[in-house]
Parts: structure tokens; sequence; C-alpha cells
């Protein structure tokens, strides 16, 4: 079953780019942009450039930008899978849909912002050295065992389901959590490691009149990555909820309120 999952979630992937490969280019054009900003500031001109370039404030708002781009198909790509593929219906704002995943994405956005540019927990602790580490381990470990369990609610909001809240959610993923893992990693890890091989490639060997080859490329991967890294989320929801006998979809469709053109 869990590959029959994992080989779903990148033929929805496919499947969403050609219905909607608008959507599917916001986050690639927005990483494309970074990269421009990577380009000008000299980050692929070897290892120094890359060093000198890491920490440009610039690079670091386009990065943020990128983030809030990965969050986006958290709507449309939701609503495209478990509405049985309905492109139409995917992209449509809805009520009360919209505006509960409104405020994941306002919540998510929030969190990132923090992580990307606020003072981490331990430094505001007051903790340092190895006590520090550990403490940065622990709290990331928990924020991802957390982010598992809350899986059905991050699903179940975009569809117009308020019945699932974040409670619901953890008693739904209940028996379910190694199955969402593994389809996490699935998701997130192969795209992954080819989008950090296109950036290092350009640094360490690939020659200069390949760079830009190499960053439209890695964009056009960032796109389904987006894609992929959220569909690992919906089909471990779906999973856990068809165990239960939970339908993630609200019963009654939801009203629309504006159609997106």
């Amino acid at each position: 079953m869990i590959f029959r999952d994992i080989g779903a979630i990148y033929r929805s992937s496919w499947s969403f780019a050609k219905a909607c490969p608008w959507l599917f280019a916001i986050p690639a054009a927005v990483e494309f942009a970074q990269h421009i900003v990577e380009m000008n500031g000299g980050m692929y001109n070897g290892k120094a450039g890359a060093l000198a370039a890491e920490s440009d404030p610039l690079r670091m708002q386009f990065g943020y930008a990128k983030t809030l781009a990965l969050l986006l198909p958290g709507y449309w790509f939701t609503r495209y899978v478990l509405f049985g593929h309905d492109a139409r219906r995917a992209v449509r704002v809805e009520w009360p849909a919209f505006p509960l995943w409104l405020i994941l994405f306002a919540v998510n956005a929030a969190f990132m912002a923090w992580s990307l540019f606020g003072t981490p927990l331990v430094e505001l602790a007051g903790l340092a050295g190895d006590t520090a580490q550990q403490a940065s381990i622990a709290v990331a470990m928990a924020v991802q065992v957390a982010a598992i369990y809350l899986t059905a609610w991050l699903v179940a909001w975009p569809l117009g389901n308020s019945r699932i809240g974040p409670l619901q959610s953890a008693g739904i993923m209940h028996g379910s959590f190694w199955y969402a893992v593994a389809l996490s990693v699935a998701g997130i890890l192969p795209l992954m490691a080819v989008h950090y091989g296109l950036g290092i490639a350009p640094i360490l060997w690939l020659p200069p009149a390949l760079d830009w080859a190499a960053m439209v490329l890695d964009s056009l991967v960032v796109g389904f990555l987006a894609l992929t890294m959220t569909g690992g989320g919906i089909y471990a929801a779906k999973h856990a909820a068809d165990r239960r006998g939970v339908d993630l979809v609200p019963p009654i469709p939801a009203s629309s309120f504006r159609a997106a053109e």
C-alpha cells in the first residue's frame, strides 16, 4: 500500500502540473528569482563566492518568499487530490475552505519568519554551548513529531472541513505515525537531493556556461518539490483517515464566493 501511495504522490503532482501549469509555475518562478539574486551576487563563482553570498540579506528575503510559495499548494493541490483531480474546483476560492487555509498559511508564515530571522528559542532561554545544541535538536524533533500528528488538520481545512482541528487530527494520525513519516520522506528526499545537487554543481564543477541552464532546471525541480512535499502529507492523512473511518472531505460542498480566473 505504501508504494502505491508513493507512486500516487508523483503521479498526482505531474497531473496537477499539466492541469494547472500557471499554479505549478509560482514556486518555480520564485526559486528562479532567488537564483538571479544569487548569480548577481557571485554565489556560483566557486566556494569563496558561495560563502560570501550565503548570508546576503536580499537572498535571505527571496528565500523567505520561496518558503511562502512552497506553502501555496497546501490549498489548491490538496483540493485537487481529494476532490478527484478536479482542477476547476481545486483552484476555486470557497467558503469556509479558503479562510481556514489562510489561517494555516499565516501561522506557517509567522513560524518560518521567526525561524529565518528571529532569535532562536535556546538563546531566549539563555542556553549556550552543548546544552543549547542539544536543546535545539530536541525542539526540532518535537516540531517534526507535532507536524505529523497535525497532518490531518492541515489537510482537512483547505477542504472546508472545520470539524477536524488539532486534537481530532492527533487522534486520526495516531497509529499511522511511521506511515506518515515514510510518505513525507518519499515526497521530499528524492527531489530535495536533486535540488541540492543542482545548487552545488555550479559552485564546484559545472562550467560557467551551463550555470543558467542548471538554475532553470533547479527551478522546475522546486516547482515539483512543492507538490510532492505537500502530497506526502495529503496521502498520509488520507491513509490515516481511511483507517479510522473518517472522511476528510466535508459532507456538504462548501459554497463558492469567488472562482479563480
